[in-house]
């Protein structure tokens, strides 16, 4: 099998969308690591869990070391074989494309819930931003305990659908309207779900251990062969007129 034998469009055709961020994030105890006391990727163990994520059939090459801090952008068919992933100590974290959605088949939550069974005591964050004729966001927070939330639709519009439980997840991890403020996000439960930012409460709930957008941090670039499930949802989101 080649490594596009899945896709039906050339490695140059231009896609209608692109991803602003789509990554998810493990994170063993202690949960109060810092970002910048974690030791260098493990490029091995990186590779290994991107290798055994449900939207990944076979890492085809590694493309070396990238700073977190110089994400991939997405413009063509061929971005979207690029995954760049790292592991660091009790930290592993990977910025996947097939993650984006248009609410349809959420694969992000998919791919947390296989997490979840592998990884019973790791905090789970994920993150995803799309743009794809209008902004879709998918975010959530998963405790050790079962205590979690998910937040999936389209900012400033409808249908967006929160579930779980937001405050217990804030209460447990000690995010107050202090912390948010001090964040400067706003946030607010009483206020309608699409009005707000469920993307930055995730990034402040991962707090200090967040690696993406350091340029202290290195992690691994991976090309990548995906699932043809992966591969056909793809084409449907980046590609469809």
């Amino acid at each position: 099998m080649s490594d596009t034998d899945f896709w039906t469009f050339p490695p140059d055709r231009i896609t209608h969308g692109s991803g602003a961020r789509y990554e998810l994030t493990v994170l063993h105890p202690p949960f109060t690591v810092d970002a910048a006391d974690l030791p260098p990727n493990d490029p091995e163990r990186a590779a290994e869990f991107a290798r055994s994520l449900g939207t990944i059939d076979e890492v085809i090459e590694d493309l070396g070391s990238r700073k977190q801090s110089d994400t991939i952008t997405v413009a063509t068919r061929a971005d979207l074989d690029l995954v760049q992933v790292g592991a660091w100590g009790n930290l592993v974290s990977i910025s996947e494309p097939a993650f984006a959605d248009d609410g349809n088949d959420m694969p992000l939550l998919a791919e947390a819930t296989r997490l979840r069974e592998r990884f019973p005591d790791a905090l789970i964050v994920g993150r995803v931003e799309v743009h794809c004729g209008a902004e879709h966001t998918e975010d959530l927070v998963w405790l050790p305990d079962g205590t979690m939330f998910h937040a999936c639709g389209w900012p400033g519009d409808e249908p967006f659908v929160v579930t779980g439980d937001p405050q217990a997840v804030m209460s447990a991890l000690g995010i107050t309207t202090e912390v948010l403020e001090d964040l400067d996000v706003y946030f607010d439960l009483d206020d309608e779900p699409n009005q707000n930012d469920w993307g930055a409460l995730a990034t402040a709930c991962l707090a200090g251990a967040d690696p993406w957008g350091r340029a202290d941090l290195d992690g691994s670039s991976l090309r990548v062969r995906h699932s043809e499930s992966a591969t056909s949802h793809m084409e449907a989101l980046y590609f469809s007129d």
